[in-house]
């Protein structure tokens, strides 16, 4: 039976894809052969050893110590594209609201609550929120992945020209693309031309304040920005001085700050992106997906830090999975062939400096995998069947 601890709230549907013979689901499991995460943070978890693969509900991983988990021979998923539509709408909600001053308006209606003549006062104060209608504007879209290119096509379908930003835009998500969309190398461009920007990158070294002083300096005065990606995206500092100078007329963000809470201009939403039992429920199914796929059979799908390798085993062989640093996959077919068993039927790769090794043989012993696990560069070992 296999231990999975839940560090939150995990749809049950989703969960109910495990094989209730060979899986447990608890959120107080110690020793877990699997962890499926939302939003906590594991950055500063003890991992203990038992642990085998942690699934990300949700496309974002930066609460994961994926760097440490890649060093303790752990598999960590995440789920691109499973809350992608939940994404999508948040972000045209987003789009209506920084325009049209409507969570301003609420407000203000419902302060109005127990006074005289509220329909005349209404019609006086109602030019105070007046905004653009988002037709015929134009939308700078930063990040073309699964969400992104939703917002993009949405937007087009919603009369706005749309202008996108990817240095790694895949060929999958370039023919889904509107063909009126305009791609562009240079990200200044985003800047210099949108009247509203929106963010839909992963969180990295490279990306992080993409949105901030500089590039804020080189945008149209009254940009409009919208972050329902990851906090870090966006520089809180120089947005709060871009809202409060008016270079900024409206900044919606999924990921308030304190000092955010009550500056006229920001819209703060509480991390409410991928907060519909759909997207949950989608999200929870793939990560049950990935983990059974892993554990039952060693076959990596959606992985964020190893080699993604699928491979059927239809004779229903044994099968020896390694974890390398570096390509040692000669290596480990030299060592598997001198204890008698054949490497013939095999698959390996590796992503930038960490290998995966796959080998089924009927042959197959725990005595193989010791041959394997003394390998240098070789991080763990495991025999599935």
């Amino acid at each position: 039976m296999y231990n999975v601890l839940t560090l939150n709230k995990i749809s049950q549907t989703g969960l109910k894809n495990f094989d209730a013979s060979k899986y447990t689901c608890s959120d107080s499991f110690t020793d877990p052969d699997a962890v499926i995460v939302r939003s906590a943070s594991m950055l500063d978890m003890e991992l203990p050893e038992s642990i085998l693969a942690i699934a990300r509900a949700g496309a974002g991983y930066n609460n994961i110590p994926v760097d440490k988990c890649t060093e303790k021979g752990i598999c960590v998923f995440n789920t691109p594209g499973a809350n992608a539509n939940a994404v999508k709408e948040l972000t045209l909600c987003g789009l209506l609201l920084c325009s049209r001053r409507i969570a301003s308006a609420i407000e203000w209606c419902k302060g109005l609550k127990g006074e005289d003549e509220i329909s005349k006062k209404i019609e006086k104060g109602k030019s105070n929120f007046a905004g653009p209608e988002i037709l015929g504007k134009t939308l700078g879209v930063i990040g073309l992945g699964a969400i992104g290119v939703k917002v993009s096509n949405a937007a087009v379908g919603l009369g706005m020209n749309v202008i996108g930003y990817d240095p790694f835009l895949s060929d999958k998500a370039a023919e889904t693309l509107d063909k009126s969309i305009t791609i562009t190398s240079k990200p200044e461009q985003i800047f210099e031309c949108a009247d509203y920007i929106t963010v839909h990158a992963p969180l990295t070294d490279d990306t992080k304040g993409i949105v901030g002083k500089d590039t804020l300096a080189v945008a149209k005065d009254g940009v409009r920005v919208l972050n329902f990606a990851r906090g870090g995206l966006v520089d809180n500092d120089a947005i709060i001085e871009a809202v409060k100078s008016g270079k900024c007329t409206a900044y919606a963000t999924d990921f308030p700050t304190e000092e955010m809470l009550d500056i006229d201009g920001i819209i703060a939403l509480p991390h409410l992106g991928a907060s519909t039992p759909e997207s949950e429920e989608n999200c929870a199914v793939m990560a049950v997906n990935q983990i059974s796929e892993y554990i039952e059979k060693g076959n990596v799908i959606n992985s964020v830090n190893l080699p993604c390798i699928s491979k059927e085993n239809a004779d229903g062989k044994k099968r020896l999975t390694a974890i390398t640093n570096g390509d040692v996959s000669e290596e480990i077919f030299d060592a598997i062939t001198k204890t008698g068993v054949s490497a013939e039927d095999s698959a390996a790769s590796i992503r930038k400096d960490t290998g995966y090794v796959i080998v089924d043989d009927e042959g197959i012993t725990e005595d193989t995998a010791a041959a394997v696990k003394n390998i240098s560069g070789v991080i763990a070992v495991r025999v599935i069947g």
